[in-house]
C-alpha cells in the first residue's frame, strides 16, 4: 500500500503547520512521544530511521507492530523504560547506561533498535561490557557445569541404567554424594582416613629404606620392607582397587567416568602396584630402576584427597580454566630470566666468588631470584652486581604479582562455585524418599516443572541473539504435556 498523508489544513501559518503535521507519534508500550522526522533521519540505519523510507504496508509492518496512517503514529510492543534511552540516543547521538539496568536486557533493545554497541557513551561503556563479559561468563559456567558428573536422582534409574538399575544408582550415590545419608558420610570418612593411611605408610616406608639399605635389594628395584607395612599398604590397595571397581560398575556413563580427572587419578595410583607385580618376577635388564619408578608414582594418592576437598577441586579447574594467565606468568619469568642472566653473568664473570661462571648457571640465580626464592647458594660480589639483583628481584614481584591476582579472582569465584553445588548435591531428595506434603490432586498431574522454561522462554523472544525460536519453544512441551485440564491459580475454574 502507498504511503499516504492527511490533506494540510491551510493557515495563516501555513509553515508552522506543515511542519507540526510532519511530526510522527512513537507508541512504546503506552508511552507516546512525537519526534521529528529530521531527528530520526540522522541515523538512517536505525530501525526508526528505515521507517521513515518504507513505502508500503509490508514495509511498515516488518519494522513495527501497527500503524495509524492518518495520525502517523507507530505502535511497538517493547520495553517503555528503556526505550527512554533509545529516544536520548537520537537527540544526542550517545547511548548511556544506567546503573540499574540489566545489561542483557539493555543488549536487547538496543539490537531491536537497530542501534550500534559502539554508540555508548565512553562513561558508560566500560562498565556496560563489563557485564556483558560477566554474563558470557556465566553462561560458560553453567555450561561446563551441565557436563560435570551429576546425581542420578535428577532423571529415573531406568534412563540411566540398562540393568540393575535400584543397586546400581544407590550405589553410585554411596560413592558420590555424602551428604545422600549417614552410610555415604560413613563411606566418606573410611576412604578419606585410608588415603592418609597410604601417604603415611609410604613415608614410613621410606625412613625403614634410610636406616636399612641393602644394595642387592636396590639392584633389583627392591625395598627393605617391614611386614607390618606391606600388609597395611596391601590392604589399601584392596581398598583402592574395590572402590574403582564400584565406580566404574555403578557409572551412569562409562565414556564420561572414564574422562573425568578424578578417576584417571584412582586408576594411576593402583596401577603402580599391579605392574610392579607383574615385572616382579621377570628378569629384565634395568627392571630394578623401571619398579622403582613405579614406586614413585604413589605420590599420586596423595590426589585422591581432591575427591573430599572442594579445595583442591577448585585448584584444578581454576589451572584448567586459567591456561593464557599460567603462561603470560611464565612468559614474564622466561624473559626476565634470560635479560637478567645475561646481565649479571657479565657483571660477575670475573668473580670467582660469585659461582656465577656461565649463562646457564645464571639461569638458575634469575630464577630464584625473581621468584624471592634466594638460596644464596648464587649471590653477586660486586656492586653493579647487587644493583642488578635488586632490579631482578623487584622486576620479579612485579611480573608475578599480576597474573597471580587474576588467577586469584578465578580460584575465589570456583571455590564458590563448588561449594555451591556441593551444598545442592547434599540437600537434593533421594528419588525413594517419601515427600513430607502429598500434593494435591487437583495439581498432581500437571508439569509444573516446565512452566518456568516456558517462562523464560516468553523473555527471551525477541529479535537476536537471544531470542528463542518457534521450535525451540515447542520442544519445551511435549505432546502429551497438556494444561488443559490444569487449573491454574486464578482461573476460573479454582
Amino acid at each position: 500500500m502507498a504511503r499516504g498523508r492527511a490533506p494540510r489544513k491551510q493557515q495563516n501559518n501555513g509553515e508552522s503547520a506543515t511542519k507540526v503535521e510532519e511530526h510522527i507519534t512513537i507508541n512504546v508500550g503506552g508511552f507516546r512521544q512525537r519526534l521529528a522526522p529530521d531527528t530520526l533521519l540522522r541515523f538512517p540505519e536505525t530501525r526508526l530511521g528505515r521507517l521513515l523510507g518504507c513505502h508500503t504496508e509490508e514495509a511498515i509492518l516488518e519494522l513495527c507492530d501497527d500503524y495509524n496512517l492518518a495520525s502517523r503514529e507507530f505502535y511497538f510492543d517493547r520495553h517503555p523504560g528503556l526505550f527512554r534511552h533509545v529516544l536520548n540516543f537520537y537527540r544526542t547521538g550517545r547511548l548511556h547506561v544506567l546503573e540499574e539496568l540489566c545489561a542483557f536486557s539493555f543488549s536487547q533493545e538496543i539490537e531491536y533498535w537497530g542501534l550500534p554497541n559502539v554508540s555508548v557513551a565512553s562513561c558508560c561503556s566500560y562498565r556496560y561490557l563489563e557485564r556483558l563479559d560477566e554474563l558470557a561468563e556465566a553462561a560458560c559456567s553453567n555450561e561446563r557445569s551441565q557436563e560435570t558428573p551429576q546425581l542420578v536422582t535428577k532423571q529415573p534409574p531406568q534412563q540411566q541404567y540398562r540393568w540393575c538399575a535400584r543397586q546400581r544408582q544407590h550405589i553410585w550415590e554411596l560413592l558420590e554424594n555424602p551428604g545422600a545419608s549417614l552410610w555415604a558420610k560413613a563411606y566418606m570418612v573410611v576412604s578419606l582416613g585410608v588415603v592418609l593411611c597410604s601417604i603415611i605408610t609410604m613415608c614410613a616406608h621410606s625412613m625403614l629404606n634410610e636406616k636399612r639399605e641393602h644394595e642387592e635389594l636396590q639392584e633389583r628395584g627392591g625395598e627393605e620392607e617391614d611386614p607390618i607395612l606391606g600388609l597395611v599398604e596391601d590392604l589399601c590397595i584392596v581398598w583402592f582397587t574395590l572402590e574403582l571397581l564400584a565406580r566404574l560398575l555403578s557409572a551412569p556413563n562409562l565414556r564420561k567416568f572414564l574422562l573425568q580427572p578424578l578417576n584417571i587419578i584412582d586408576g594411576v595410583s593402583v596401577l603402580p602396584f599391579y605392574v610392579t607385580l607383574l615385572l616382579s618376577g621377570a628378569d629384565l635388564e634395568n627392571l630394578g630402576r623401571v619398579v622403582q619408578i613405579l614406586r614413585l608414582m604413589r605420590i599420586f594418592r596423595i590426589l585422591k584427597l581432591a575427591r573430599h576437598s572442594t579445595g583442591l577441586r577448585s585448584l584444578g579447574k581454576t589451572l584448567t580454566h586459567s591456561f593464557h594467565e599460567v603462561c603470560l606468568l611464565m612468559l614474564f619469568l622466561s624473559v626476565g630470566i634470560f635479560i637478567f642472566s645475561v646481565l649479571i653473568y657479565s657483571a660477575e664473570s670475573g668473580e670467582d666468588e660469585a659461582g656465577l661462571i656461565s649463562i646457564p648457571i645464571c639461569w638458575w640465580w634469575a630464577t630464584i631470584t625473581m621468584t624471592t626464592v634466594g638460596y644464596g647458594d648464587t649471590h653477586p660480589v660486586t656492586a653493579s652486581g647487587k644493583i642488578l639483583a635488586t632490579v631482578c628481584i623487584l622486576c620479579g614481584i612485579l611480573g608475578v604479582s599480576l597474573p597471580i591476582t587474576i588467577i586469584f579472582n578465578k580460584f575465589s569465584k570456583y571455590y564458590q562455585e563448588q561449594q555451591a553445588m556441593d551444598l545442592s548435591n547434599r540437600c537434593q531428595p533421594r528419588p525413594d524418599t517419601p515427600a513430607a506434603v502429598p500434593p494435591s490432586p487437583r495439581f498432581s498431574h500437571c508439569p509444573f516443572e516446565k512452566l518456568l522454561p516456558l517462562h523464560l522462554a516468553n523473555l527471551g523472544r525477541a529479535e537476536g541473539p537471544y531470542s528463542c525460536s518457534d521450535e525451540e519453544d515447542s520442544e519445551i512441551f511435549q505432546a502429551e504435556d497438556s494444561f488443559s485440564d490444569c487449573p491454574l491459580p486464578g482461573s476460573p475454574l479454582l
